[in-house]
């Protein structure tokens, strides 16, 4: 992979980055606990709790890929970024920018 290609991935992981940081404090406002005395029916507060769990998984899905993005920003001028983990070949340019956390090609994954 040459230079060009590797600015480019590292300006896409650094959006990447911080477009997660801002979802995580979104959600982290969104899975606030919900206090039993709000005055909200109860088909309301079930439709609440609900949408908290549905949040609350989000929120684990977002931290695990901020985790995975900010690994990948740690390894990006290493030559084992870009290199799939299971047969050892290159993964392909525009895999990486969709997915600049990606460890394996598409074969592999």
């Amino acid at each position: 992979m040459n230079r060009e290609d590797k600015d480019l991935l590292k300006s896409r992981i650094l959006s990447e980055i911080d477009s997660s940081r801002e979802t995580v404090m979104e959600l982290e406002l969104l899975t606030q606990p919900i206090a039993p005395d709000d005055a909200i029916g109860r088909i309301s507060r079930m439709e609440a709790i609900n949408n908290k769990s549905v949040n609350e998984h989000l929120l684990a899905k977002t931290k695990v890929r901020l985790n995975k993005l900010e690994f990948s920003l740690s390894l990006i001028d290493k030559k084992e970024y870009g290199i799939c983990t299971s047969c050892k070949e290159p993964i392909p340019l525009g895999r990486l920018m969709m997915l600049p956390e990606s460890e394996k090609c598409v074969n592999c994954a």
